[in-house]
């Protein structure tokens, strides 16, 4: 499947109608996106099954604010609507099948469990009942 240009506009409705997301930030002036782009463009030919997007950082100014983009080629995939992992800086073929496969590899019902639990906590945090524990990292 050929990669698919997306919009601050499309951009939720993309992450929620799809169970596997991946997202290129880039601009046209980045020479590692450049770089970048034939590769994740070669890989999502492999995966008819994960829907390959790229975000035009110059375009989506807006977009790439509110994702924390500061830094590009930065690559996010969503599962079931939750980031599962997002990392700036350009992948190889082999870096970048290694991340759809373990994409695609993941217990989402211990996710969704683990996304939960920190939903509560940060809650009971807000409302001055949380231990002061720390919430582990995915």
């Amino acid at each position: 499947m050929a990669t698919l240009d997306i919009t601050g506009e499309q951009f939720a409705s993309t992450i929620e109608g799809n169970d596997i997301v991946l997202v290129d930030f880039w601009a046209e002036w980045c020479g590692p996106c450049k770089q970048f782009g034939p590769t994740y463009s070669a890989v999502s030919e492999k995966h008819p099954d994960v829907l390959f997007t790229k975000v035009d950082t110059e375009a989506e100014q807006q977009l790439a604010a509110e994702a924390g983009i500061t830094s590009i080629p930065t690559l996010m995939a969503f599962r079931e609507k939750v980031l599962v992992f997002s990392q700036p800086g350009a992948l190889n073929a082999q870096q970048l099948e290694q991340v759809v496969d373990a994409v695609k590899a993941l217990d989402m019902e211990e996710v969704h469990a683990h996304v939960a639990k920190q939903r509560e906590e940060a809650a009971a945090k807000s409302s001055g009942t949380q231990d002061g524990s720390q919430i582990p990292d995915l």
